[in-house]
């Protein structure tokens, strides 16, 4: 035990030495395991900011929840996808068959200068709108960076579903 705490004083000379005189010095022992046991790993990676949630949970049950609402998301983001597509498709192509068979007529050149004036109106709003998505993608960025393992476990769940 002795030994033990003189090792400590040791490896404590190297952070905390406090000086009392010239010939009376105290040293204050760490205990190390503690303190590596309370900091998280994310903590030093991405600083003291990394989030409530990562404290609650374990690495693996974040991870699953994460994984699970992803593959959640990923299915339901396919499947709402074709349909979407098929049913844009399949109006477009309607609408192409009554336009040959002649029962729809489009006149080309308005729809045209209408396209043009929604480009202009949409350049517009995009370079007023910028400020907006800046914060968006600041407040996601540190929504990231707080959330680490559960937001890559939604990802990789994500990505799963798409494929399901």
């Amino acid at each position: 035990m002795a030994e033990k705490q003189q090792h400590g004083k040791v490896l404590c000379d190297l952070f905390n030495h406090t000086a009392q005189g010239e010939d009376d010095d105290t040293y204050e022992i760490l205990d190390l395991t503690t303190y590596a046991h309370s900091q998280q790993w994310w903590s030093t990676v991405f600083g003291n900011s990394s989030g409530p949630i990562a404290e609650k949970y374990a690495v693996a049950t974040q991870i699953m929840m994460g994984g699970v609402t992803g593959w959640c998301a990923g299915y339901l983001f396919q499947r709402l996808g074709k349909v979407t597509a098929t049913a844009v498709g399949g109006g477009f192509l309607l609408l192409q068959i009554a336009n040959h068979s002649g029962y729809v007529q489009v006149n080309w050149k308005k729809v045209e200068k209408d396209v043009n004036k929604a480009k202009r109106h949409l350049k517009k709003k995009a370079n007023k709108a910028a400020p907006e998505i800046n914060t968006f993608i600041e407040e996601a960025t540190e929504f990231l960076k707080k959330n680490l393992v559960i937001s890559s476990g939604f990802v990789g769940g994500f990505f799963l579903g798409l494929a399901s």
